[in-house]
């Protein structure tokens, strides 16, 4: 089997000059880089204890739910605003290029409840900023923040200090 970088697919000048984007579907589309990079997360988790994973939409869901599964731990959905049914709380977050908010059902984390966030990239970190502010806002402690990637030139650790931060592979450019 390959190392899990080699299922990276890198993209020269994608958005723009200068830029590599690190393409998260090369690894999906491959069942040999699917299972290793889920197993690799899963990994960073020996050993913790925690009771719930959440995961941003789109590819939280799709790295944190296996790894919830596998655990036998329940995933909370964080999603785009207007997409969850029931009552929630919402954050605001700054993007490269704009702004977005997030939500949570209000009921999804319960007091004193032990939270692991789970996510495909780290970039800026706005968006797992955010997330942690809603979960600490509904009463829960983040103990562990993980990633497949982090760009590392974006220093979205910066925004992320007090919490343990992981990533499975690390670029050192944006």
């Amino acid at each position: 089997m390959k190392k899990l970088e080699e299922y990276v697919r890198s993209i020269p000048d994608f958005p723009e000059p200068g830029i590599i984007f690190r393409d998260v579907t090369s690894v999906l589309q491959d069942k040999d880089g699917l299972r290793l990079a889920i197993d690799q997360m899963q990994a960073l988790l020996d050993g913790l204890e925690f009771d719930v994973i959440a995961g941003p939409e789109s590819r939280g869901f799709i790295f944190g739910v296996p790894i919830a599964y596998n655990l036998n731990k329940a995933f909370i959905p964080v999603r785009k605003k207007g997409k969850l049914p029931c009552e929630t709380v919402s954050m605001d977050y700054d993007l490269e290029y704009g702004k977005a908010t997030i939500e949570m059902h209000k009921d999804s984390i319960k007091p004193g409840q032990r939270v692991v966030i789970i996510d495909d990239l780290i970039a800026t970190g706005g968006t797992i900023e955010a997330i942690t502010k809603l979960i600490e806002q509904l009463g829960g402690e983040v103990i562990k923040v993980i990633f497949l990637m982090e760009l590392k030139g974006l220093h979205g650790r910066d925004k992320l200090t007090k919490y343990d931060v992981d990533a499975v592979i690390r670029y050192e450019g944006k």
